[in-house]
């Protein structure tokens, strides 16, 4: 299962500045929160991908409970994505 997304606001990103004395520990730290979001996103696209065959092959075999475990958890990360995208359309 796919681990749960850090949140990071631009407010947080500011205090966390103020705590540092150097640039470049605020640009590492800036560095880092975006490798974590994009790791954090890729690992989600690859997850939605595999839940497609998943829910092609429980249907192939009629497996319903699978089917319906697979499509719950493929509507939660799509969710999840879609609530990503549009944060990123209002910055």
């Amino acid at each position: 299962m796919i681990s749960m997304d850090k949140y990071y606001s631009y407010t947080d990103f500011l205090k966390a500045v103020g705590h540092y004395q150097h640039a470049n520990e605020s640009e590492k730290l800036l560095n880092d929160i975006y490798l974590d979001l994009f790791l954090n996103r890729m690992q989600r696209l690859q997850r939605i991908e595999q839940l497609k065959d998943l829910i092609d092959s429980a249907l192939d075999e009629r497996n319903e409970e699978a089917f319906y475990e697979y499509t719950k958890e493929l509507s939660e990360l799509q969710e999840t994505q879609e609530m990503e995208e549009s944060q990123e359309s209002v910055m």
